[in-house]
């Protein structure tokens, strides 16, 4: 028993300083210190040797082993032709999406459901209206819609007013609805997560609404038809 015990412990000792782990705790260290208000996911061995893949919110970096470099961009497997770094990523957003939660989306869910898909709206956004002008066809297409907002003038901007108002409505997808279509109730103020849902959408590289982010986690930038949509999302 006492043999066991010894061996136990001799390999708890070598695990704690095993270089994997003295790199990782190099690595978490310098983040801490270059960007302490960015919450560190994980941290681990990258596809490139000497570098690290670091999962922060829905971002990915790449750290040298000593955690002095910080690298962000797109890692590709040149040989295999596969962007490494965008089928990680697409599993992060997922993750986000799942931590965010429906109970905090406007949820359009199509009777007979094939698809998921996530969309970063703009109230005023001109094809945002146009795509939801459509949900019927969406949804007709087997495609569940889940709105979050992200009102492009920003915080204290009308859109961003009225994304609250239709929020803090009775029946949020019926002032969704109406506000779309330009009829908009008086101004509501309740607990929201509208700033939340601006966060997310800026830590996915939003560049315009809307955005459509898939099942997978893949982002389609803009208004896509119900129809070519339903094959892009066959054919993940």
């Amino acid at each position: 028993m006492k043999t066991v015990i010894k061996v136990t412990a001799l390999l708890a000792l070598m695990a704690s300083t095993s270089p994997l782990l003295a790199d990782e705790a190099a690595v978490r260290k310098a983040l801490a210190n270059y960007m302490p208000s960015e919450p560190i996911d994980s941290i681990k061995p990258a596809e490139v040797k000497g570098l690290y893949e670091v999962v922060s919110g829905a971002n990915i970096f790449y750290a040298s082993e000593d955690g002095k470099y910080l690298l962000q961009g797109q890692l590709f497997d040149a040989e295999a032709k596969k962007n490494i770094s965008e089928s990680k990523l697409g599993e992060v957003r997922k993750a986000a999406l799942d931590k965010m939660g429906e109970q905090r989306m406007i949820v359009f869910k199509a009777p007979a459901q094939k698809y998921v898909v996530s969309v970063f709206t703009d109230i005023d956004c001109g094809y945002c209206r146009k795509l939801h002008s459509e949900i019927d066809q969406y949804l007709a297409q087997g495609i569940t819609v889940r709105y979050l907002f992200f009102p492009r003038a920003g915080k204290g901007s009308e859109s961003y007013s009225k994304a609250i108002s239709v929020w803090c409505s009775p029946d949020r997808n019926k002032a969704l609805t109406a506000a779309k279509k330009g009829t908009v109730s008086d101004a509501k103020e309740c607990e929201n997560p509208i700033d939340e849902h601006m966060a997310l959408g800026e830590s996915f590289g939003m560049t315009g609404t809307p955005m459509i982010v898939t099942q997978k986690g893949n982002i389609l930038p803009g208004y896509v038809p119900a129809a070519q949509l339903a094959k892009v999302l066959a054919s993940e």
